[in-house]
């Protein structure tokens, strides 16, 4: 981890190349944190990033993506009979384009898609995103996502790890530069969904469905190098503890199985940013083609 405060890093993370425009986050640091900025050689007295504040956040970048896609989306019947999920179109754009667009604007070309459902189907993508490597998950259909996890267990480094069924409207929340750790999620007083316990400082606790208080999940993560070599090694182990085990969701170890060992924290969003796709019944909300017209 680089030796950069929050603030150091908000700042920095929000500037271009090196003379390019100066953000707003240079002009609402504090002295101090401008201060130090410059007298380290991360920024110039104007506030333009150097080379110096570049190698600096190297250790932050995003550098690789695991998309898990290995579902049979029965709740999405029928039109999952012919299709995997992901690649469903909704207004004519595949569900899993919108996280793959928004992870190659911001230079993460090393994407792992875990496929099993119709694997051979996600070949189309290669058309639009040349880099994209496959790993294959063999019994998808006999246990739960922690098994297309514990295939992708050596790339989560450095990484943002999707649900590819989340179809992401803001594509703003995919940045080239994490601070640590996280998931997202939205600020709730109730839900009955999956959902995440947070401390004040929005350091996830647990993760339960249905509960007050609390933070609804979204299955889109950043992992840093730290945290995603404990995952290497976690997710295979604790898969492997029992036929329980085999059935949970991923995020379960590092939330709950293993939380202590980890500072995984919650990133804010909005219901806006993000349309889960969950059934068919909305899917027909989102896109009228689906839609039975009258005759």
């Amino acid at each position: 981890m680089s030796d950069l405060t929050r603030e150091e890093f908000d700042v920095l993370a929000t500037q271009d190349e090196p003379n390019g425009a100066i953000h707003g986050t240079w002009e609402s640091a504090t002295a101090e944190t401008k201060a130090s900025l410059i007298e380290k050689g991360l920024t110039d007295a104007d506030g333009h990033i150097t080379a110096a504040g570049l190698e600096a956040l190297e250790p932050h970048r995003a550098r690789r993506a695991v998309m898990l896609a290995s579902g049979f989306g029965s709740r999405m019947l029928p039109i999952t009979i012919n299709t995997p999920k992901p690649l469903v179109r909704v207004k004519g754009r595949r569900i899993i384009d919108s996280l793959l667009d928004a992870l190659v604007a911001v230079g993460v070309e090393e994407i792992y898609v875990v496929r099993g459902y119709l694997g051979e189907l996600f070949d189309q993508l290669l058309y639009k995103y040349p880099t994209i490597k496959f790993i294959d998950n063999p019994i998808y259909d006999s246990t739960n996502n922690i098994s297309s996890a514990v295939e992708a267990k050596d790339h989560f480094q450095n990484c943002y790890a999707f649900e590819s069924d989340l179809y992401l409207v803001n594509t703003d929340l995919i940045t080239k530069y994490q601070w640590q750790t996280n998931y997202l999620g939205v600020p709730v007083d109730e839900t009955p969904d999956w959902c995440f316990v947070a401390d004040e400082d929005l350091k996830i606790l647990d993760l339960k469905k249905g509960g007050t208080n609390c933070y609804h999940m979204y299955g889109i993560s950043y992992w840093s190098a730290e945290d995603g070599a404990k995952l290497a090694e976690d997710l295979p182990r604790e898969f492997e503890a029992s036929d329980e085990t085999k059935q949970r969701f991923w995020d379960d170890v590092p939330c709950v199985l293993c939380n202590e060992k980890y500072g995984v924290h919650v990133r804010p969003c909005t219901f806006d940013d993000i349309q889960e796709v969950d059934s068919f019944a909305e899917l027909q909300e989102l896109d009228e083609a689906y839609r039975i017209k009258e005759s």
